[in-house]
C-alpha cells in the first residue's frame, strides 16, 4: 500500500486530507509540526509521498525540507504554500521540493499531483530495476551529454566523469530548459514563467542560487563558468562546447 505522510498543523485540513486520501486507497500518516515530521521520516517505514505544509510551528516546512534532502531522504514531496506569495514556490524548490499547491486548493487537483510524483517514482524504480538485468518493458531514459557530463532527466542525475550527483526536480527542470535553448541569451523571467509557473513579479535570486549550485556540479572551475555563462543585465547562456 502507498503510504503518504501529510504535514499539516491545521487539524481540520490534516484530518480532511487523510479521509480523502485514505478513501483513494492510500496508508496515511499525519504530523502536526516540522520536528514530528522529521521524527515520523526517521522512525517509521518508509513513505512513497510527503505533502508539507510551509507554515508549521517550530521549524518551517523550508527547513524540514532542506534536511530532509541533506538528509539523503529523496522521498517525492508536493510542498503546500500561501496563495500570493510566489517568493515561497521558489524557495520551496531551492530547498528541494518537487511540485508545490498554492492553498485554497482543490482536491482532485491535490491527488492529482500525487498521482504524478508516484508515476515518476514508479519510472525510475523501473529504471533502476532494467540496469541490474530485469526485463520491465520501458522508453530508453531521456538523456544530454557534453562533454565529460551526462545528465539523466529521468534518474535525476548528472554524472561528471565517474562521480554521480543526485538533482531535485527543479534543477533537472531548469538544466533541462537551459539545454533546450543551448546557445541562445534566456532571461530570468522566462526560467520563473516556464520552469516554475511563477508569474507574478518576485525576487529572481532564486534563480541565480540555482545556476550557482549547478555550476559546482558541471564546471571545474565555478569561478570561471564555460557551460553556464552570465549574461549581465538579461540572464544566462548554455553553451555545450565552449571554445578551447
Amino acid at each position: 500500500m502507498i503510504r503518504v505522510l501529510v504535514v499539516e498543523d491545521e487539524a481540520h485540513l490534516a484530518e480532511g486530507l487523510r479521509f480523502n486520501l485514505e478513501a483513494e486507497g492510500y496508508q496515511v500518516q499525519v504530523a502536526e509540526t516540522g520536528e514530528a515530521a522529521q521524527d515520523t521520516l526517521q522512525n517509521s517505514p518508509a513513505f512513497d509521498v510527503v505533502v508539507l505544509d510551509v507554515m508549521l510551528p517550530g521549524k518551517s516546512g523550508f527547513e524540514v525540507m532542506a534536511e530532509m534532502r541533506q538528509a539523503g531522504q529523496f522521498v517525492p514531496t508536493l510542498m503546500l504554500t500561501a496563495r500570493g506569495h510566489p517568493g515561497d514556490v521558489l524557495k520551496g524548490f531551492a530547498a528541494g521540493a518537487d511540485d508545490y499547491l498554492t492553498k485554497p486548493f482543490e482536491l482532485p487537483i491535490l491527488i492529482a499531483r500525487i498521482g504524478g510524483l508516484l508515476r515518476r517514482r514508479e519510472w525510475l524504480r523501473a529504471d533502476a530495476a532494467n540496469h541490474v538485468g530485469l526485463e520491465i518493458p520501458q522508453e530508453p531514459p531521456e538523456s544530454f551529454t557534453f562533454g565529460d557530463k551526462t545528465v539523466n532527466f529521468e534518474l535525476l542525475e548528472l554524472k561528471v566523469r565517474d562521480q554521480v550527483f543526485p538533482l531535485t526536480l527543479m534543477e533537472a527542470n531548469l538544466l533541462r530548459y537551459l539545454i533546450r535553448h543551448e546557445g541562445k541569451p534566456v532571461s530570468r523571467k522566462a526560467m520563473l514563467e516556464e520552469v516554475w509557473g511563477v508569474h507574478e513579479d518576485t525576487d529572481t535570486r532564486p534563480i541565480d542560487n540555482f545556476i550557482v549550485r549547478l555550476r559546482r556540479y558541471i564546471e571545474d572551475d565555478p569561478t570561471h563558468p564555460r557551460h553556464l555563462i552570465t549574461l549581465r543585465g538579461v540572464g544566462y547562456r548554455f553553451v555545450a562546447s565552449p571554445a578551447a
